[in-house]
């Protein structure tokens, strides 16, 4: 059976509280005796999953990153495809809530678009398989646990699938720096796609003509942008803000 290897408590807390089924092995570093250890080693001898104490280098050398004194071995999660995705938008209750990253490489920011489309309800995210950063040890731990709650659809033509979830109704907002309209005069209330460019380069052009609509950030200060993770930050919360309104 293949593995990959997860890091840090949130992630690996995760894990076992979601997919413990995928646990194969749990690696914690010897000095850690508290109420957080207890109830994860606990949960661990009750799935009947081995763990072991280790010195840090061990760790160090199972994973690059900061693994925050444990790393779990485990099977690798299910991939979500383009018609999972579908099904799941056709019978769910509220109206579409998508976030598209076209072309984002750096786990680091993949792992932090994650963690923030869990807090505001985002039903998925989806990338396109080529050009893009995966779900690397380094983007599930920086994603504290939301790598196993939100759904990550890699699709092989992101153009198509744009037209696809277009056709079923759902309104896509990307966001331009020379977009003439900011982000406060997007309408989020109904079914609705983010769709955020890559890092430096912004959306390629076919992403950006299949979108709705174009919106900047209003910048008020002497930078003229902001990371990537951090404007998913901010375009996601106005989209909550306006869907709870």
């Amino acid at each position: 059976m293949s593995k990959d290897y997860v890091f840090g408590w949130h992630a690996v807390e995760a894990v076992l509280k979601r997919e413990p089924e995928r646990l194969q092995r749990v690696w914690i570093q010897t000095g850690r005796q508290d109420k957080r250890v207890g109830r994860i080693t606990e949960a661990l001898e009750d799935l009947g999953v081995a763990w072991k104490v280790v010195h840090r280098r061990e760790l160090d050398e199972r994973v690059s990153g900061v693994h925050q004194g444990i790393v779990a071995a485990v099977s690798e999660s299910r991939e979500w495809t383009e018609d999972d995705l579908l099904s799941m938008l056709s019978a769910a209750d509220a109206p579409a809530f998508l976030l598209v990253l076209d072309g984002v490489t750096d786990p680091h920011n993949l792992g932090a678009c994650l963690r923030t489309a869990d807090a505001v309800g985002v039903q998925a995210v989806v990338v396109p398989k080529d050009k893009s950063a995966s779900l690397t040890p380094v983007a599930r731990k920086v994603a504290c646990g939301a790598a196993e709650t939100v759904p990550f659809v890699r699709v092989t033509n992101l153009a198509r699938f744009l037209r696809t979830i277009k056709d079923e109704g759902v309104w896509l907002i990307g966001t331009a720096g020379e977009a003439q309209a900011t982000l406060y005069q997007a309408d989020f209330k109904g079914p609705v796609a983010l769709v955020m460019g890559a890092e430096g380069k912004g959306m390629r052009r076919l992403t950006r003509e299949h979108c709705d609509q174009l919106i900047n950030i209003p910048m008020l200060g002497h930078v003229d942008s902001l990371n990537v993770s951090v404007a998913t930050g901010v375009c996601l919360y106005e989209a909550l803000r306006q869907r709870l309104g």
